[in-house]
């Protein structure tokens, strides 16, 4: 019977999918095969082998090694259950050449169980179940080791990073394939299925994105989504799992190498809230995805935080104002990457945005961009001015433009006179023209304000500039002799400087 089943097993690599990556459509990629067996090692040998590697229980008997063809419909599931018995032994993928053969059996098992989930019609019993179950938590939990690059700040893999793949990958897939088809096959029940994938298994699973491997994670994400839509009864759970996720990566440890694939599961539950929103989803806006923008990581999973944020502003566009007012909290002052990224955040969000919303913020806000406008970072500057490119934008501005020009026209001032960049003040050149065009007389009358300002501080600065030079003056007919004690003030007192006027 070895020999028979050996034979069967795939002599040369698979040809197909060597990328092992996992998509919500066509389900897992699959890699080549872990290492082909010897041709010259006797049956016996492999038996003696198996003994050695698998449990005595399952190799005594040879019944999961029977082909599903071979049984009659009634006993079909009982060799389910024994095939999943046999893959319950973990192998060592630190030698390739440590149990070859048994590792193609193990792989040749769960291809089998796959290929039955995918072709029953018969409703899975509740051993079927708890074996899978089983089998599944085996073979997937496992502690990762500690991280060791000196390059990442956190988030998981870093720009200059490559990613690490696991090298027990050609089963693990299969394992990861075989759960995200028997959790949305028909055949399961749904009560007997959250009973065994219960909350346990569920953290358990949602540990398993701090893996070093993008494989895995996007495995991971996609199982997680098929988990939600099928148990409702787990969804509230699953939220507040997720949750205490970002918590601790915001708060505490800064890093984690699963956030983006966690929001884009969360994209996609967002999408499926009910209005009015409750309660607990608008905390989730404001106390998780707006402190995530805090991280120096934020660029790994910035995307689908965006795309989060503006699903809650499709489902509620009354949000917008806290939004903005978030952002701004969390605005950075010396990363000028994320600055870029924080505009670009604002325009999307602003691009949704109703007249209503957009005054209950407009003064912080473009206090913020008139700031980066004047950036000696031409990336933010360019960035800012790039505002104006946006019709949606162009018209909340024009309807409140008596409140927002006079915040923005001293910084395009400012650019003209002052900036390095050509293409910055050549943007600047153009905004201005806009405004002059939107409202001569307003743009005019802050110009105006804005010299009269100048002229008043340059005012200030040459009084500032000749008292300071009287006390020098004074000072240095009164030199310091010996020990005697100065009292220095950080300004010279009013009366002294009366005296000196």
């Amino acid at each position: 019977m070895w020999k028979q089943f050996l034979s069967k097993l795939p002599r040369k690599p698979s040809a197909s999918g060597e990328s092992g990556q996992c998509s919500n459509g066509s389900g897992i990629q699959r890699t080549s095969s872990c290492g082909s067996m010897p041709p010259s090692r006797p049956v016996s040998v492999i038996r003696r082998m198996s003994s050695a590697v698998f449990p005595s229980t399952v190799v005594a008997g040879i019944e999961p090694l029977v082909s599903f063809k071979d049984v009659p419909n009634s006993e079909k599931q009982s060799l389910f259950v024994s095939k999943l018995s046999l893959c319950c032994v973990v192998f060592d993928f630190s030698d390739p050449d440590k149990s070859s053969a048994e590792k193609d059996i193990k792989r040749q098992t769960l291809l089998d169980l796959i290929e039955y989930v995918e072709s029953t019609n018969s409703r899975f019993s509740d051993a079927v179940v708890a074996a899978c179950s089983r089998m599944c938590a085996i073979n997937l939990f496992r502690e990762f080791p500690p991280r060791c690059r000196s390059g990442s700040s956190g988030g998981g893999e870093g720009d200059e990073d490559e990613p690490m793949f696991d090298p027990s990958w050609c089963h693990l897939q299969l394992v990861y394939e075989l759960l995200l088809k028997f959790v949305g096959s028909s055949s399961l029940d749904t009560k007997a299925g959250k009973k065994h994938f219960d909350h346990s298994f569920i953290v358990k699973l949602l540990n398993l994105l701090e893996s070093e491997d993008p494989r895995e994670r996007d495995c991971l994400k996609t199982i997680l989504h098929r988990i939600y839509g099928k148990f409702m009864v787990h969804r509230p759970f699953i939220r507040k799992a997720m949750s205490n996720i970002f918590y601790q990566f915001v708060f505490e440890t800064d890093r984690h190498n699963g956030i983006a694939e966690l929001l884009e599961v969360f994209g996609s539950v967002i999408s499926g809230f009910a209005l009015p929103l409750k309660e607990e989803h608008k905390m989730f806006l404001g106390r998780v995805l707006i402190p995530l923008h805090k991280p120096k990581s934020v660029g790994l999973y910035l995307q689908q935080l965006t795309y989060c944020v503006t699903q809650f502003l499709e489902k509620d566009p009354k949000l917008a104002s806290s939004v903005i007012h978030g952002l701004l909290r969390y605005w950075p002052v010396t990363n000028c990457q994320k600055e870029v990224m924080f505009l670009s955040e604002i325009e999307e969000i602003l691009e949704s945005t109703s007249q209503v919303e957009f005054q209950k913020c407009m003064v912080p806000l473009f206090q913020r961009i008139a700031r980066c406008i004047t950036s000696s970072h031409f990336q933010v500057a360019e960035r800012a001015l790039f505002v104006w490119n946006n019709d949606h934008i162009i018209s909340l501005f024009a309807q409140n433009r008596q409140t927002i020009m006079p915040i923005v026209v001293p910084a395009l001032e400012q650019n003209s006179e002052n900036h390095w960049n050509q293409a910055v003040l050549n943007l600047t050149a153009n905004v201005k023209k806009m405004f002059s065009e939107m409202d001569e007389d307003l743009f005019s009358s802050c110009l105006a304000k804005y010299k009269e300002d100048e002229e008043e501080r340059a005012q200030l600065e040459a009084k500032r500039k000749l008292t300071w030079e009287k006390l020098e003056s004074v000072a240095a007919f009164q030199p310091v002799t010996g020990h005697a004690a100065v009292l220095i003030g950080r300004q010279p007192s009013a009366n002294l400087i009366a005296t000196l006027i």
